[in-house]
């Protein structure tokens, strides 16, 4: 015999009943779906940044030694021609092999000479191949830099603390004692690149007043990495290690694998707290029908379909609140530019962040309406008639 169950209009029509606790049950909702997809967004913008195109036939070349910190890395300034001439195989665009000797370093800017006030920036020497090899750079506006020039990424801002504006063509940043005109600004979307300042290699050199660089990054074309491993290996006199760019980029996500769990925590954390505040509304909204939940057994609805009823009122609900969340959340959150030490990047509200929000409101629409359910359905039916 099938379950006799409530008609699905009487949920919808039950949600108007008491507009009050209908609003705050959508705003307990939106709310807690809404923090649950800021986390969301957040680690996911931070894996994106972080990871490489599977495409992508990058090989970094490092010192030995340094394989979690170019920062740190120094090698020979001769490698990228040594590298070029020795390893065959190599990509290539009329004639220039995509070898790009970089250095990478952070250091502390200024607005003003005068100021007291200083930004901890990133810093990369290019030479004119890195354009080649970092196929997701393109400058925006202005020029690749010159003698005395530099070139912002698109969130090089986000990473100092500054107005967007503060970068813009011709304004200057201090550093080494001297101005430096910024000549231009690029993008590349879902790189740590975007929160760099680019300048010439042999301009950087000078300023920070070093003759070795940080790495070599070239581009395979029928080479293999094996080749670019057994160059190293066998150039001893270099001290050389030889990467996939993407392994470099999954061991500095790694690295920040704590910064990512305490993301989660937080966000489950107050969302738990938002639940029972939710709770709270559910069991005001429902206590109040336990008269009308003792009628509808009376006359041949069973626990079972009265419980099916009260979820589908608790889901309806949760999903209005998940729209509303992910409506604010594509408004608001989406590419929205956070900073932290390895540099800055941008909120991600992909598909998959879109889905954790919509499984995250189902979850709330069932678990939430449990506890008052239970508590309302488990009165007796004469005792629930008598109820006042």
């Amino acid at each position: 015999m099938n379950m006799k169950l409530l008609p699905w209009e009487y949920a919808v029509r039950n949600l108007g009943r008491t507009p009050l606790r209908f609003g705050l049950s959508l705003a307990g909702a939106a709310l807690i779906v809404l923090l649950v997809v800021a986390a969301a967004a957040f680690v996911r913008g931070m894996e994106k940044t972080l990871s490489v195109r599977t495409e992508n036939k990058n090989v970094i070349l490092l010192g030995a030694g340094s394989e979690d910190s170019l920062e740190r890395s120094e090698i020979n300034p001769g490698t990228a021609s040594i590298v070029a001439a020795d390893v065959a195989g190599l990509k290539t665009l009329l004639g220039t092999p995509f070898v790009s000797p970089e250095i990478h370093m952070a250091t502390l800017v200024k607005e003003e000479a005068s100021d007291e006030q200083s930004y901890l920036t990133l810093l990369r020497g290019v030479t004119p191949p890195a354009y080649l090899v970092h196929t997701d750079v393109r400058i925006t506006d202005g020029v690749a830099p010159g003698a005395g020039e530099i070139l912002v990424g698109r969130l090089a801002a986000v990473k100092m603390g500054l107005p967007k504006e503060r970068l813009a063509l011709g304004r200057t940043l201090w550093f080494d004692g001297r101005a430096w005109t910024i000549s231009g600004q690029f993008e590349a979307p879902g790189t740590v690149m975007e929160a760099e300042i680019w300048i010439p290699l042999n301009e950087l050199k000078i300023a920070a007043k070093r003759d070795t660089i940080s790495c070599v990054i070239l581009t395979l074309d029928e080479a293999e990495f094996g080749d670019v491993d057994l160059f190293g290996k066998r150039r001893l006199d270099l001290e050389l290690v030889a990467m996939w760019e993407g392994e470099y980029y999954s061991k500095l996500l790694e690295f920040y694998r704590p910064v990512r769990t305490i993301t989660w925590v937080t966000a489950l954390l107050i969302a738990t707290g938002g639940l029972f505040g939710g709770l709270n509304i559910m069991y005001a909204a429902f206590s109040s029908r336990v008269r009308e939940m003792g009628a509808l057994q009376a006359i041949g609805f069973s626990r079972w379909a009265l419980l099916l009823s009260m979820m589908q009122e608790s889901i309806l609900v949760a999903m209005g609140g998940a729209l509303i969340a992910l409506t604010i959340a594509v408004v608001a959150l989406d590419g929205m530019a956070v900073r932290i030490s390895m540099g800055a990047f941008g909120l991600s509200l992909d598909g998959q962040v879109m889905a954790i929000g919509l499984i995250a409101a189902l979850a709330l629409g069932i678990v939430g309406v449990l506890p008052p359910a239970w508590r309302c359905l488990q009165t007796p039916i004469a005792d629930a008639l008598m109820a006042s």
